[in-house]
């Protein structure tokens, strides 16, 4: 589903999980939960939307909110491709990512 997207990989000790974040540079809840992830030692994927071209977002736009049926908006993580999750809201990601 996510062949065509450039991520940027950071490793971290606790690699239970696929985690791909769908992030927008300027946005500071994308910020905090990149943050969070990092305090927690996961290892996680990211990309930032607003740098990827135009149809390429809006093609992934429309892929993740078929795929998952949710509406997108950032952060959008989703974990082993099974579990997605909009917002940064730690006790939900706590249940998720860890």
């Amino acid at each position: 589903m996510f062949e065509d997207i450039q991520f940027v990989h950071e490793e971290g000790s606790v690699n239970k999980n696929d985690i791909r974040l769908f992030a927008l540079s300027t946005c500071g809840f994308c910020r905090r939960g990149m943050n969070y992830l990092r305090d927690q030692s996961i290892t996680f994927s990211y990309v930032y939307v607003d740098k990827i071209p135009f149809e390429q977002k809006q093609e992934l736009k429309e892929k993740l909110k078929k795929k998952f049926e949710k509406r997108v908006a950032f952060p959008f993580v989703v974990v082993n491709e099974s579990v997605a999750m909009v917002g940064f809201l730690q006790k939900e990601w706590d249940s998720h990512v860890m």
